[in-house]
């Protein structure tokens, strides 16, 4: 299975949406899950993973066995050094035992160009970055997902999901 997850933070809490798909082209997702988190580290410049990766944790404890492969809405690594990002930090929390891929809207500075991909014809690059798996590899899964714009349809729908309380 797949699980793609992202967080959004009204106020001082966190909701964390995450869907579960079979395949990279499926239209629709076999199960959504949601988590409301009351209380949440406060934004660290530089340190986002503090305050992201143990809503990312408590959610995926909702699951009954770790997915193959995870999605985040984040980097895996940062720039061209290749910094530990969010995805870096989850794979190190669950010891390797799933394929992480970072897909960003964002540009991190440095970030090579290795990492663009182009949706939809948008002249607007997403960047993917992952663990586990070969760059090209996870750049032809995000590309080949469902949808005909630049984000794919699952990611849309799980962004949407995290900010139903906005």
């Amino acid at each position: 299975m797949i699980f793609a997850v992202d967080v959004n933070y009204p106020d001082d809490k966190a909701f964390v949406a995450g869907i579960l798909f079979k395949d990279w082209q499926d239209p629709k997702p076999d199960r959504q899950i949601t988590v409301e988190i009351d209380s949440v580290a406060e934004y660290e410049p530089g340190q986002f993973y503090k305050r992201e990766l143990p809503c990312i944790l408590e959610i995926l404890a909702k699951i009954e066995s770790l997915p193959e492969i995870i999605v985040i809405d984040g980097y895996v690594y940062l720039g061209a050094a290749q910094k530990p990002g969010l995805g870096k930090y989850l794979d190190d929390a669950i010891d390797g035992k799933s394929i992480i891929i970072g897909v960003d809207k964002n540009r991190f500075e440095d970030t090579p160009a290795e990492a663009k991909i182009f949706r939809g014809g948008s002249q607007r690059p997403l960047y993917v970055t992952a663990i586990g798996i070969s760059q090209a590899e996870a750049k032809s899964s995000i590309e080949s997902m469902y949808g005909k714009y630049r984000i794919p349809d699952l990611l849309k729908l799980v962004d949407k999901m995290s900010k139903r309380n906005e």
